[in-house]
């Protein structure tokens, strides 16, 4: 019989598959090449400088917390680049990018989207 120190270290299996979606979406903020990226005009607005400079905080943000990430997974981030408020979210589709992902821990039958935008764009 497994102790209570064991039993507390097992992780339940929605609790490995948010895990396995939080890791995805990490990696692929960093390296979108895998999925699609979106940038909405107001971002586009700003300039190529400026687009690069966002995506490098998009790939860097850490500052993930229960207020902004509910669900552990890792998809959603405001940020703020110079003075302008900016949020940032992943949607899981299927392979087509017609309908929402049945599996967003299986990169197999996922396709991730990037989306960023100004604040009031949303």
């Amino acid at each position: 019989m497994a102790s209570r120190e064991q039993d507390s270290c097992v992780q339940n299996p929605d609790q490995i598959r948010i895990e396995e979606i939080r890791t995805l979406n990490d990696t692929f903020r960093k390296r979108p090449a895998d999925g699609q990226l979106m940038l909405t005009e107001g971002i586009i607005a700003l300039g190529g400088r400026a687009m690069m400079e966002v995506l490098l905080l998009v790939s860097e943000f850490d500052k993930f917390d229960p207020s902004n990430d509910p669900y552990g997974e890792h998809d959603f981030g405001a940020i703020t680049y110079r003075g302008h408020k900016l949020f940032w979210k992943i949607d899981y589709y299927d392979r087509s990018l017609k309908y929402g992902s049945e599996n967003p821990a299986d990169p197999s039958v996922t396709t991730r989207v990037l989306t960023v935008m100004l604040a009031r764009e949303y």
